[in-house]
């Protein structure tokens, strides 16, 4: 009698067992963020194909791959020792086998390690294979109802420093595009209060996606302290949050600053051209002097 692991490997294979996984290749899989029925078939696959694992939390990996029914060798892979272990890797890969990395959850490199494996594993001339799935980011995008033209900025993880944050959220202030934030529970209140100031700003809240208690919530940027505060369990849980884009009159004002920096880049030295425009204009330097680079180097 087949086992719901056993269907889930039949399945899996019939859906991915024809595609070509070359021997030699780094495969990078996104794995659950939080609901485990959102692995792919092709992870599964994947994941009972390669030879070793990488991962961020090798226990963390293991309870994983055990309510699959997957048995591989791990390595440990994560922030602090990413650089050597990537040595390692990349010695399996150059023996010919396949290696997958997983984060403890999401799609690895993108606010999680992976990134210097990646790289490491890109210069020493291995390919390097995408497993696209679950991730915090898209999930409260596609729940945002964002309009406009798509444009935005993932800003990932503010500065933990109070003031730092400040500063962050002041340059977020005049992001006229839409802006992906993650924070964990224990900082999130300080986060509330510095996104707070920028009043009535719409700003998206996911917490806990795609978990037993998942909660996601659009409003007022002014109000999100007291969302906060109407229940204490909603400070458990890791947070994605959307910053919608800005609209109105702050919009139109960083376009008119944006012309004017456009005018003195002409005639003037890049720091001079950004100083006036800001004191012409009320605009934030930061953001002058960014958008006088992207204009300078295109």
């Amino acid at each position: 009698m087949n086992t719901s692991f056993d269907l889930a490997r039949e399945a899996a294979r019939n859906a991915a067992g024809l595609q070509s996984h070359p021997a030699g290749a780094l495969y990078v899989v996104a794995t659950p963020i939080g609901n485990l029925a959102d692995i792919s078939l092709r992870a599964l696959h994947l994941l009972g194909l390669v030879d070793a694992i990488a991962c961020e939390d090798t226990r963390h990996t293991q309870a994983l791959l055990k309510h699959y029914g997957i048995a591989k060798p791990l390595m440990a892979v994560y922030e602090h020792n990413e650089q050597e272990a990537a040595v390692q890797v990349i010695g399996r890969l150059q023996a010919g086998q396949r290696v997958a990395y997983v984060s403890d959850a999401g799609t690895p490199a993108v606010s999680d390690p992976g990134a210097r494996l990646v790289a490491a594993v890109r210069d020493a001339g291995a390919p390097v294979v995408p497993l696209p799935g679950p991730s915090s980011l898209t999930a409260v995008l596609s729940v945002a109802g964002l309009e406009g033209d798509g444009s935005l900025v993932f800003a990932g993880f503010l500065p933990s420093r109070a003031g730092e944050r400040e500063q962050a959220v002041q340059q977020l202030a005049s992001e006229p595009r839409a802006t992906v934030l993650l924070e964990a529970p224990h900082r999130m209140a300080a986060l509330a209060r510095e996104l707070a100031k920028l009043g009535g700003r719409k700003v998206t809240v996911g917490r806990e996606l795609t978990k037993q208690f998942e909660e996601i919530a659009t409003l007022a940027a002014q109000s999100l302290p007291d969302w906060l505060a109407q229940d204490p369990h909603r400070l458990r849980g890791e947070f994605a949050l959307v910053l919608h884009p800005q609209a109105g009159p702050a919009q139109d004002g960083m376009q008119d600053a944006e012309k004017v920096l456009t005018l003195l880049l002409a005639e003037l030295p890049l720091k001079t051209a950004v100083r006036l425009a800001a004191d012409i204009t009320g605009a934030p330097r930061n953001a002058l002097y960014d958008k006088a680079l992207s204009l300078k180097h295109p």
